[in-house]
Order: structure tokens, then C-alpha cells, then sequence
């Protein structure tokens, strides 16, 4: 790999200093992420439905193939197992594909591909193929995207092993992750959300990495411990922001990725707060918000003072109107309530 040795090696764990340093928004980081790869590795290309269209993926991949060319910045066809199969294909073989889609939606036509193969194929040979890609979708919602263009799907793949998932919150994460993903031997799933693209924050110039599996705590506070990522972490942030007031000491700790999962955090916090809730942006059921319960419940028992609760999506499909959506997708008002009913009872 041509990437520089210490490059690669310089991590870093923590959020910027807020007080100093570069603004940049959320899909411009992710943009500099990729352009920063592609400069690096020859082995990088970058395709999917749309890369080069003049929204160039909400702006994550504007200007990238006039400066690398139609061979490594391009278009593909409607055909995801296809287009997965062919990522798979030049992964195993050494090239580092990063495969754009639009909607998590249109990943599940390529499960085929990626589940049964790119997933499996490095304990199948006893480690000897690696397939080092990046598969990256943006979560929709609030603009009649509808039951068939909204779905979050990292509760479904969760569970399956040798996959890994990114879901970041603020700009600084958006691109260091992307990087970390990139340089991953492993199929990494990025999976962004569409409300976060037009956030603003420090993002260092440059290269710089965020490790996978390595939560990174928001907030610090005595009484309940609130676990997400994504966001659902941003609207949790805005409830224990205003719970302040009424004096409800809320731990925020954003996941960053949630698989792998970072244990030790959630461990960590929970034994002093003693109360948790979970937060995702996908359904509660068989999820994300399921399996962090379930942890709690099988490892971390003796610290709870109170029964786990858990926000995600109800277990109905997604709705297209606005009105019915306001029902539909947890709010701040929600998540206060619940926060509110868990410490005081």
C-alpha cells in the first residue's frame, strides 16, 4: 500500500478543540476524506449511481472526477448485486473501491453480494483474501422519501459477521472514519444521515484518522447514560441540553461505530449512572437499540438501578407524509420525556 507509514499510524481519538481550528461542513469533510484517499492510493476509485451528477451526492463527491479522471471517480448503472459484485471482485484483488449509494434502500438489492461474499470471504480461505471496501448511503427522511427510501438498515446487518459500520455525527468524525474505512482490510458500510450534511464544524486539515470501534464521550453527567450514534445522538444532545434545567445530569456518549461496538465506554458509564437509554436512528426492534439492551441486561446487570429504555423507529414502515412522519420518528420532545420518566421513577 502506498500510503505513508506515519501517516497511517497518526490516530486521532478525541474531538477538536471547538474554541479553535477550521469550519467546514459535513459533506465538504467527507469530500477532502475522499479526495485525500484517492491522492494517497492509486488502488482508490470511487463509483455509484450518480457520483458525478451535479448534486455529486449531496456535494460529498462534487469536483472529484474532474481531478481523477472517469477511470476512478464514475458513474455505474442500476444494478446493485452487479456493481457489488464487481466491488467485491476488485477488493479481493487489490483495489480499494468505495461504493456510493444513495439510499441504504438500494443496498438491500446487493445483500447477496455483500452478506455471502464480500462478509465471509477472508475466513473462507483461512485469511488470505482481504476485500478492503467501502460501501457508503445516506439515511433520508423528512421529504415524503416514503416506506421504500428512508429505511435504515443497520439493524439488519448488524449481526452479520465480518462487516464493520460507521455511523458518524459531526463533520470531524465524517472524515476521519472515512479514512479509517478506506484504509480498513475489511468491507466497512458508512452510513450517514441526510439531516447531518448541512452541519458545520472543526475539521483539521489534512490527513488524520478516527479509529473504528471507539465511542468518544458528548457529554458528561450522573443520572442516566444515553447510548447512540448519528442522528438520533444530535437529537439526544438537544433533549439533555434542555433537561439540564430541571437538573437532570445526562452522560451523552456517541458510539461513532457500531460495529465493532465500544463496550468498555458503555460499561464505564454505566456503572456510575446506573440508568441507560439507547437512541438510533433505525427500528427498536432487532436492532441496535436491541442489542445494547441486551448487553446491558447479560453483562452489565448489577449496575442497573431501572430497566433499559430504548428510541428507535416503531415497527411499522416508514410514511411519506409530513404529518404522519411527526409521529413516526423519535423528537427531542420524545427523547426528554423519556429520560425525564426513566430518572424519576
Amino acid at each position: 500500500m502506498p500510503w505513508d507509514e506515519g501517516l497511517v499510524n497518526s490516530l486521532v481519538y478525541d474531538a477538536p478543540d471547538p474554541k479553535e481550528g477550521r469550519v467546514l461542513g459535513y459533506a465538504k469533510a467527507v469530500n477532502e476524506a475522499l479526495e485525500i484517499a484517492l491522492e494517497q492510493d492509486p488502488s482508490v476509485f470511487v463509483f455509484g449511481q450518480g457520483v458525478d451528477d451535479p448534486t455529486a451526492m449531496f456535494g460529498v463527491t462534487k469536483d472529484l472526477q474532474e481531478k481523477f479522471g472517469e477511470k476512478r471517480v464514475f458513474d455505474s448503472p442500476l444494478s446493485e448485486e452487479g456493481m457489488m459484485g464487481m466491488s467485491t471482485g476488485a477488493a479481493m484483488n487489490g483495489l480499494r473501491p468505495v461504493f456510493m449509494h444513495n439510499r441504504p434502500d438500494f443496498i438491500l438489492l446487493a445483500f447477496n453480494q455483500l452478506v455471502t461474499h464480500a462478509a465471509k470471504m477472508h475466513y473462507m480461505d483461512n485469511g488470505l483474501t482481504k476485500v478492503p471496501m467501502v460501501v457508503w448511503a445516506a439515511i433520508g427522511r423528512g421529504w415524503g422519501s416514503g416506506a421504500q427510501h428512508s429505511q435504515a438498515i443497520q439493524g439488519l446487518l448488524i449481526g452479520v459477521p465480518g462487516l464493520k459500520i460507521v455511523m458518524p455525527s459531526t463533520p470531524y468524525d465524517a472524515k476521519g472514519l472515512m479514512l479509517s474505512a478506506i484504509l480498513d482490510n475489511n468491507p466497512v458500510l458508512v452510513f450517514e444521515h441526510r439531516w447531518l450534511m448541512k452541519k458545520d464544524g472543526i475539521v483539521p486539515e489534512g490527513f488524520y484518522r478516527v479509529p473504528l470501534g471507539k465511542g468518544i464521550y458528548r457529554r458528561r453527567g450522573k443520572d442516566v447514560t444515553i447510548v447512540g450514534a448519528s442522528h438520533a445522538l444530535e437529537l439526544a444532545l438537544q433533549a439533555t441540553n434542555q433537561l439540564a434545567a430541571e437538573g437532570i445530569d445526562a452522560e451523552v456518549i456517541d458510539l461513532r461505530t457500531i460495529k465493532p461496538l465500544d463496550e468498555e465506554i458503555i460499561a464505564e458509564s454505566l456503572k456510575k449512572t446506573g440508568r441507560l437509554v439507547v437512541v438510533d436512528t433505525g427500528w427498536s426492534m432487532g436492532g441496535v437499540c436491541a442489542e445494547i439492551g441486551c448487553l446491558a441486561a447479560e453483562k452489565w446487570f448489577d449496575s442497573l438501578k431501572a430497566p433499559v429504555r430504548r428510541i428507535g423507529l416503531p415497527d411499522i414502515p416508514h410514511p411519506a407524509g409530513y404529518t404522519l412522519e411527526q409521529f413516526f420518528y423519535p423528537d427531542v420532545k420524545r427523547i426528554s420525556q423519556t429520560i425525564r420518566e426513566l430518572v424519576h421513577q
